[in-house]
């Protein structure tokens, strides 16, 4: 358990910190899955858009530094190819 005063403030920014970090994660994975959802479906133009809409999205969670940048550009690579590959 936190004792001195700076311990106890760091926990709180933690926490703080943890729950903003959660729901940013959160809200990535949902444009995520939203991608994942049009590539099943096999509509190419649903899955370009999600993607066009999620890349941002991800990239500003690498800049929050909730992800690294090498995961972002790995997801995202994948992701594309998967797309591209739906003709």
């Amino acid at each position: 358990m936190a004792n001195t005063p700076q311990s106890k403030k760091r926990a709180r920014q933690n926490e703080r910190r943890f729950a903003v970090n959660k729901a940013r994660r959160s809200r990535i994975r949902t444009y995520l899955r939203n991608v994942e959802e049009a590539i099943a479906s096999g509509d190419k133009d649903a899955a370009q858009n999600a993607l066009r809409v999620a890349q941002p999205e991800l990239m500003r969670g690498v800049s929050k530094g909730v992800f690294h940048k090498n995961t972002a550009s790995r997801k995202i690579s994948r992701l594309a190819a998967r797309v591209k590959a739906l003709g």
